[in-house]
């Protein structure tokens, strides 16, 4: 019997031995590397915030009152929960007074124009283009003040001046 046909059962099992340990390691770090975002520990969202985040971009918020009279609270709660409840894409998350702090420094001005027109990773009017300007001022005065600042939110347009009103071109000429 020679030496090299008793080694030969030894070097397969220690490569087999090897091959296991690697696929054990390479399957670890597979499932470390999908998993990497995910903070464990981050607090459960509502279900009110599941079904924002759901909904496509731009989809209407809904019939809560007549267009451009929405609160601030309730387009945060329709449309900037999305991505504002989280932090997602380093959008500063509502009531983070840090994350906040430099951009109420820039005053509302700039933070409006800023939800009007889109920002980084943010879409003009959050992505609902059904918000009127007013509406959209309100989320941004909202979400600030929850960060510290002390904006005013605009007034609401008297839905029924504005339905009394004649439209543009359809006044009478009085002939």
């Amino acid at each position: 019997m020679n030496n090299e046909s008793v080694m030969a059962p030894v070097q397969i099992v220690k490569f087999l031995i090897g091959v296991v340990v690697f696929l054990v390691v390479a399957i670890f770090l597979l499932a470390k590397l999908a998993t990497s975002g995910f903070d464990i520990n981050a607090e459960v969202m509502t279900k009110e915030a599941i079904s924002a985040r759901l909904k496509p971009v731009g989809e209407s918020i809904g019939s809560e009152g007549v267009p451009g009279s929405r609160n601030g609270e309730s387009v945060y709660k329709a449309v900037c929960v999305s991505c504002h409840g989280a932090g997602l894409l380093g959008s500063p998350k509502f009531g983070d007074t840090a994350a906040w702090a430099p951009r109420i420094g820039q005053g509302f001005e700039v933070l409006l124009k800023h939800a009007l027109g889109g920002f980084n990773a943010m879409p003009a009017k959050g992505g609902s283009s059904a918000l009127s300007d007013d509406e959209v001022g309100r989320a941004v005065a909202f979400m600030a003040n929850a960060g510290g600042a002390t904006f005013k939110e605009p007034k609401a347009a008297d839905a029924s001046a504005a339905a009394a009103a004649p439209a543009p071109g359809n006044a009478s000429s009085g002939m």
